[in-house]
């Protein structure tokens, strides 16, 4: 009798790095849980785009949570009253940069995790070309990994929950790569600040996905080919 796969849960976000570190976790032999957050973000089209890609890659056990980032501001994606960067990407921290996000969301699905007796947690994470924002730094996830290990049941057993940042280190052309290889319906992910029926085209986050995209060779998949 063959043994079931170990699950793992993966942060779903609807965009295309977070696609394909859910398809790197299938294709590394887990069964996925997915996990969605409604953090006050200013739309809704992201979730949307989880929901589609949890339905294509098969994800049955999908999670929605509920987080108000946005009640006290200081980040542009949460505070309607910032406007969002428009031309290029900013010097230092962009302020896209949402305080604690990644923090409270790792532990959520650290939390998940251990219930659902999941062996990992896969994050769409990139430290390279995205914003340099400091929770997506490789030594930021160490120091998590080392407080999972401290904070949890599974830890003090000896087998708390992996972390596991596939693209930490890639390069935005490598993900586009990564997601064409793995059969990520790139189309159907959603990386715009904006959420309109289509993406903005302007935003830094659509031209650093629209320049990966025409540098890797797809750009029929970009917003302005």
């Amino acid at each position: 009798m063959s043994q079931p796969n170990p699950k793992a849960v993966v942060l779903l976000s609807g965009g295309l790095d977070s696609a394909t570190a859910a398809a790197q976790a299938i294709a590394d032999g887990y069964d996925l849980v997915a996990l969605s957050f409604n953090y006050g973000q200013r739309h809704q089209r992201e979730l949307e785009a989880a929901r589609a890609i949890a339905a294509h890659l098969a994800i049955a056990d999908h999670h929605f949570i509920d987080v108000n980032l946005a009640q006290w501001g200081a980040s542009s994606l949460t505070d309607l009253a910032q406007p969002l960067p428009q031309e290029g990407i900013e010097a230092g921290i962009p302020s896209t940069y949402v305080p604690g996000r990644n923090t409270v969301f790792i532990a959520l699905a650290l939390a998940l995790a251990e219930a659902k007796q999941a062996e990992a947690v896969y994050l769409g994470i990139n430290a390279v070309d995205y914003s340099g924002y400091p929770d997506c730094r490789p030594e930021y996830l160490a120091a998590f990994q080392q407080l999972a290990q401290l904070s949890s049941k599974a830890g003090l057993e000896g087998h708390a929950p992996k972390l596991i940042a596939p693209l930490v280190m890639d390069s935005k052309v490598d993900i586009v790569r990564r997601a064409v290889a793995l059969r990520v319906p790139i189309a159907q992910t959603w990386s715009c600040y904006q959420g309109g029926a289509e993406p903005c085209g302007r935003c830094d986050s659509c031209r650093i996905r629209d320049r990966a995209l025409i540098d890797a060779g797809y750009p029929e998949l970009a917003t302005q080919p």
